[in-house]
């Protein structure tokens, strides 16, 4: 696909902006890799230390000691529950410190009157149950644990998100979306059950198809704001030693690279194949197992497809095997733009290397923090202490620097469905022009209530390239960088791009990640979350008048006192109607 000469005549212009004066706070942000290499990096090589001891510790722990532990720390959990007064104390939240949720946006609720329970000892892995094929984890469990537990036994969860410090109890409260989504949907999606400690200190356990199943479909994209998973047991799948890696470089239109995006994993999806992702049907095992793309420029791209191989396969004289866990290694993206360069081509990576190929440099968001750290030098030098971590990133930031970055940056993440994949592209270049962009596609089951979080109306009835009946394919599209505007110097109003960007989702059935910053306001976010399954859960499980609302978890800016009371107190209003309703 050679069409730069169109796709310069009907590319979307990005629009044009006045020059920005520097400020003190621009030169802060410049040289924000003096405290990035000399206090976040040491830190965080001694937080991994402690994490690996951690770990190791953990493991000679036997499964009933692990089970023991587990009790007596819900136990802890329901105590603190029960000594809230609702007329003394805050709304309900965890007391997990705000800078260390990984999440971009400012946890404000955590710096006004809030009611604290301690999660910090929920960090086990608790049984890896071959025969069932599920892992039963603590919610503070990171993909790292999990991943350096299952890959040796060739096993992995269904849906392995990229970073190593993504929990299992935020991937389920929010989102979380790997390679594989497009066949097993998004993490919330891959949970078989979950164990949850509600507002009156009551402990259930909720799967799809038992009596608490409503609360099953409820707590995913609820922020944690009906209970507290205090356990879950995830699918797993069985996986080999190496993924098998192709490297399609793209060129066109970027309408035509979101077609070939999509013809790169959904040309089995037609309508004669339209059964399980686990048939055994020819067309289906044409799907590869990863999925990912990269966008690098209006007019460039790279699509890249996995599938998994035994180690025999790989070491056959003639492949290629690259070991892109190694800290002298360019970064992976920076790796796969040479295919722009060199044409396709097939390599090897070991499967765990693969699952968190962009963890070193953050997927590109290091290259802003420290500039030259992908440089070889420094690679080589310093390389094995990457990446620091996310937390120590946002308490050496300040105040200022934190502002700034929600005025002069993108982070987000956004789901849309896979036929407006171009027009979002395009949206992305006119309004942010940010490079490069992270494609990731995901099935969006049909659930059998109303969840928060669900396919277009109807989109069975006219399915489109990668439907089935019962879910559409959906993207992830991920704006992570610098606008292209701010990189020349010009002024940029990140609030009203991210403000416009929410309001193209809202018109396209699309939906915000939300662990982003976000600019909605209390209508505009039920407008694009359905609200109506939440409701009834928050109703019935009595979380209204003791957890905090989503929205209010949410909403950008400091919480004032006032507005605390405010909430509180509608909360207790909702909460006595919420009674009355029970009992007629």
């Amino acid at each position: 696909m050679d069409s730069s000469a169109a796709a310069t005549t009907t590319m979307p212009r990005p629009v044009v902006r006045p020059k920005r004066k520097k400020v003190l706070v621009d030169y802060l942000v410049t040289f924000r890799w003096i405290p990035a290499i000399f206090v976040a990096l040491p830190l965080s090589a001694l937080i991994h230390l402690c994490i690996y001891i951690g770990g190791v510790l953990a493991s000679i722990k036997s499964e009933e000691r692990r089970r023991r532990e587990h009790e007596e720390n819900v136990a802890k959990v329901v105590r603190r529950l029960k000594q809230r007064d609702p007329k003394r104390d805050g709304l309900v939240c965890t007391a997990r410190k705000p800078w260390v949720v990984v999440g971009m946006r400012n946890v404000d609720y955590k710096r006004a009157r809030r009611f604290e329970v301690d999660l910090s000892a929920f960090h086990n892995i608790l049984e890896i149950d071959t025969e069932r094929m599920v892992a039963r984890v603590e919610p503070l469990v990171s993909m790292g644990q999990l991943t350096k537990v299952t890959c040796p036994m060739n096993l992995s969860l269904a849906v392995a998100p990229e970073f190593d410090d993504l929990t299992v109890g935020g991937l389920i409260n929010s989102y979380g979306i790997s390679g594989s989504s497009h066949i097993y949907g998004l993490f919330s999606d891959t949970v078989v059950a979950m164990e949850v400690v509600l507002a009156d200190g009551r402990v259930v356990r909720a799967t799809k198809d038992n009596e608490h199943s409503d609360l099953f479909y409820g707590m995913p994209w609820s922020q944690g704001t009906i209970g507290f998973v205090v356990a879950a047991e995830i699918k797993l799948i069985r996986i080999k030693e190496y993924m098998r890696l192709t490297y399609t470089p793209v060129r066109g239109t970027l309408k035509e690279i979101a077609q070939a995006y999509a013809d790169s994993f959904s040309f089995s999806f037609s309508s004669s194949s339209r059964d399980d992702a686990g048939g055994d049907s020819k067309k289906q095992q044409q799907v590869p197992d990863f999925v990912e793309g990269m966008v690098y420029s209006p007019s460039e791209g790279v699509m890249m497809t996995g599938v998994y191989a035994t180690a025999e396969e790989a070491k056959k004289k003639g492949n290629r095997i690259n070991r892109v866990g190694w800290w002298f290694k360019p970064w992976f993206y920076q790796y796969a733009q040479t295919a722009l360069k060199r044409g396709e081509f097939v390599e090897y990576i070991p499967t765990r290397e693969y699952y968190h190929r962009h963890t070193r440099s953050l997927y590109w968001e290091a290259k802003l923090i420290i500039p030259f750290a992908d440089q070889f030098w420094f690679r080589f030098l310093l390389g094995w202490l990457m990446p620091p971590k996310i937390t120590l990133l946002k308490i050496t930031q300040g105040e200022a620097i934190r502002n700034y970055y929600h005025d002069n940056h993108v982070i987000q993440d956004v789901l849309v469905p896979l036929h407006k994949v171009g027009e979002v592209l395009e949206f992305g270049h006119r309004e942010l022009e940010v490079y490069p962009v992270w494609l990731c596609p995901h099935r969006l089951f049909k659930a059998p209530v109303k969840a928060m979080v669900q396919p277009e109306p109807g989109f069975e009835q006219h399915p489109r390239q990668g439907d089935s009946s019962y879910a559409q394919m959906y993207t992830d599209v991920g704006f992570y960088y610098a606008p292209g505007a701010v990189l020349r110097g010009e002024e940029f109003d990140g609030a009203e791009a991210v403000r416009k960007l929410e309001q193209w989702l809202i018109s396209n059935h699309g939906y915000q990640a939300q662990y982003a910053v976000s600019e909605l306001s209390e209508k505009d976010f039920w407008r694009m979350f359905d609200p109506s399954h939440y409701d009834h859960c928050r109703r019935k499980y009595g979380a209204v008048g003791t957890f905090m609302s989503n929205y209010y978890k949410s909403k950008k800016g400091r919480k004032t006192d006032k507005e605390v009371r405010e909430a509180e107190a509608e909360a207790i209003v909702e909460a006595a109607a919420a009674e009355a309703d029970a009992a007629e």
